[in-house]
């Protein structure tokens, strides 16, 4: 699969995100990478899919303002390793995107696991 195969599926991910979802995504950049540093995967595990990295919602205070967007890394190479078909990978970066919104809406990942959602 190429970058802007990719990078396509990504978008269309972001533009069928639910308007709930997507209208308090104000100031978060959706970006994709080949794969995580090797910091990344030192501190979070070799096969990250996705990466979120910001002040999540549940955080900000009356001061938060001016500062730089939050991140949302997808992963490609990890995301697609295995897929047997372009609707798989579709389908995990589906999955990934929403993790990673989660985690922007403040929910960590004992309260998603709680929830069914990890």
């Amino acid at each position: 699969m190429t970058d802007e195969e990719f990078e396509r599926l990504a978008e269309k991910a972001v533009g069928g995100l639910p308007e709930e979802f997507r209208a308090r995504l104000e100031n978060v950049v959706v970006a994709v990478r080949r794969a995580p540093t090797a910091e990344q995967e030192r501190r979070f595990g070799a096969g990250l899919l996705g990466l979120y990295e910001g002040v999540p919602l549940t955080e900000r205070g009356p001061f938060y303002s001016g500062a730089m967007p939050d991140k949302i890394t997808l992963f490609m190479d990890n995301l697609a390793a295995g897929a047997a078909s372009e609707a798989a990978v579709e389908g995990r970066i589906r999955h990934t995107l929403l993790h990673e919104i989660a985690h922007h809406f403040g929910m960590d990942d004992d309260e998603l696991r709680k929830k069914g959602l990890y």
